[in-house]
């Protein structure tokens, strides 16, 4: 809607000051798949007994990902330091860990309102599965003397971990966001070393980091689109009337133009565009002095550059076609394609046309 304003105006501008042109080049922004990555520092909470101050530990996150599209992404992110237990008494222990996952990203505000390079804020939902790599768990081991403490692990062990959450971004810039993201992180009831025989329950971690999001390589590109611009030429001053000079009668060749248009994605021309193409037979063979310009185009609105050329070239082979098998001289005609650089209509599914000009 703001491009099609921004055009509506420039139009009117020109206009307004009588200036003559063609076209108006403007632009058109596409979504391009990308690498992204992510460098976060934050803390970690363990569920557990102890109060909330007591379990919080030291957390970091580093994670690589590929934007495939606005709405889909999918990343490797390694997170980890250290993980805190405790007991009804204050009392705690740590360990270290280390988690590589696998995450799965849902951009919930391009999925909503649609993709906007130049959007200030996103929110995505994160689910991932991954494995959680835990070692140096000795202060547990100091405290075996407490009975819940049936599960106590030592060396390093490994377990599988699911985790779901989400992140804000805030754009700083095209290449770079603030990042601020909370995950919870659930693992088997051994994790804390507090397993309870009768009583089992999934362990519970929960990240929250902040950190930089760096998009690497192209987040767009952008698409030069010429769009028609018509202008009217200010009206001739009144001159006083020459003398009259009889000239020699030259006679003015007739012009004829015909516009033949498609539905998306057809290059056939419609039954209901043949008469056009008689129409311009009979117009050539009455006055065989005239040539014949085949010229194919494309809507901008669909598609992509490659494909829509695709479209106006056999658009417009397709008329040039016509016109051979019903009798005229293929030297007459001249065929050209425009794909979607050049829109001769302001309304977009019009420029799905062939246009034919003989004079």
């Amino acid at each position: 809607m703001i491009m099609k304003l921004t055009k509506i105006l420039l139009v009117a501008a020109l206009a307004m000051v009588g200036l003559s042109a063609n076209a108006q080049e403007t632009e058109r922004v596409e979504f391009n798949h990308h690498w992204f990555l992510q460098l976060q520092g934050g803390a970690t909470y363990t569920l557990g007994e102890a109060d909330f101050n007591k379990l919080i530990s030291p957390a970091a996150q580093v994670a690589v990902g590929y934007q495939f599209t606005p709405v889909w992404a999918l990343r490797l992110a390694v997170n980890g330091w250290e993980s805190k237990g405790g007991f009804e008494t204050n009392e705690t222990y740590k360990w270290n860990y280390v988690t590589p996952a696998l995450d799965l990203k849902f951009n919930l505000v391009n999925a909503i309102a649609g993709w906007n390079p130049k959007r200030v804020f996103g929110m995505n939902l994160i689910a991932g599965v991954g494995a959680n790599i835990g070692w140096n768990n000795d202060e547990a081991a100091e405290m075996a003397r407490y009975w819940v403490m049936r599960e106590l692990w030592d060396g390093t062990k490994v377990r599988p971990v699911g985790r779901f959450g989400l992140d804000l971004d805030f754009r700083l810039s095209k290449r770079v966001s603030l990042n601020i993201e909370g995950m919870a992180n659930m693992l088997s009831d051994e994790y804390n070393s507090k397993h309870k025989n009768k009583d089992a329950n999934l362990d519970w971690y929960f990240t929250a980091l902040a950190g930089l999001k760096i998009n690497l390589g192209k987040v767009e590109n952008v698409i030069p689109v010429a769009v028609p611009v018509v202008v009217e030429e200010p009206a001739p001053e009144p001159v006083a009337p020459a003398k009259v000079v009889e000239k020699p009668v030259v006679k003015k060749v007739a012009e004829m133009r015909r516009e033949i248009f498609y539905q998306i994605r057809e290059t056939v021309i419609p039954a209901d565009q043949k008469n056009k193409i008689a129409e311009l037979v009979s117009f050539l063979k009455a006055n065989p002095e005239t040539r014949v310009n085949v010229t194919g185009y494309a809507d901008a609105g669909t598609g992509n550059p490659r494909i829509n050329m695709k479209y106006s070239e056999g658009r417009a082979e397709n008329v040039a076609k016509a016109l051979t098998e019903a009798g005229i001289d293929a030297a007459r005609i001249t065929v050209d394609a425009k794909g979607d650089t050049v829109q001769p209509f302001a309304e977009n599914d019009k420029n799905r046309v062939t246009i034919a000009i003989a004079k």
